[in-house]
């Protein structure tokens, strides 16, 4: 039985595709891409169908990440396929477990820094869109000091189906 991520930011065009490609690598080495999808959208529709932002793409495939990119808008009725929401901040975070159907649905909704140990009180990834390809890197850093958290918490899931 396939685990299911999804990584939600409000347009899928810069943080969420960011974290769906680091995650994706994380999950390959560990060998797990064969029991874990990973994908991501938007909590907005606005750039269905377009690419990620060119800074995405750029900052991504200049640390060793794929890029291959459609962003697409989150649908209520994914929650019944999804284990895991994972949102890049808070204001993701509560439009999600508004969107989600059941209690047990808007529980699947977690924080991305929430897997990283040291990100203190502030959990939000800031949005780079307006700014420039720093805050493209600042989001990569984030993204990958929370990854081991949640590849930790995905592979105990993982092997507890497989028991």
């Amino acid at each position: 039985m396939t685990y299911r991520v999804c990584f939600v930011c409000t347009g899928n065009i810069c943080r969420s595709p960011m974290a769906e490609s680091v995650f994706r690598a994380r999950v390959e080495e560990a060998g797990l891409d064969s029991q874990v999808e990973v994908d991501s959208a938007g909590t907005g529709g606005w750039h269905e169908g377009d690419g990620a932002d060119p800074r995405t793409v750029s900052v991504l495939e200049a640390n060793g990440y794929g890029s291959e990119h459609v962003a697409r808008q989150f649908q209520e009725s994914w929650f019944a396929r999804l284990d895991l929401v994972i949102a890049l901040d808070a204001g993701h975070m509560r439009a999600l477990r508004r969107l989600a159907p059941t209690p047990e649905d808007a529980a699947k909704v977690r924080l991305l820094r929430s897997y990283d140990p040291v990100a203190g009180d502030d959990l939000d990834v800031p949005d780079p869109y307006y700014g420039d390809v720093d805050g493209f890197e600042e989001c990569l850093e984030m993204v990958e000091a929370a990854s081991p958290g949640l590849l930790a918490v995905v592979r105990e899931h993982v092997d507890g189906r497989a028991a």
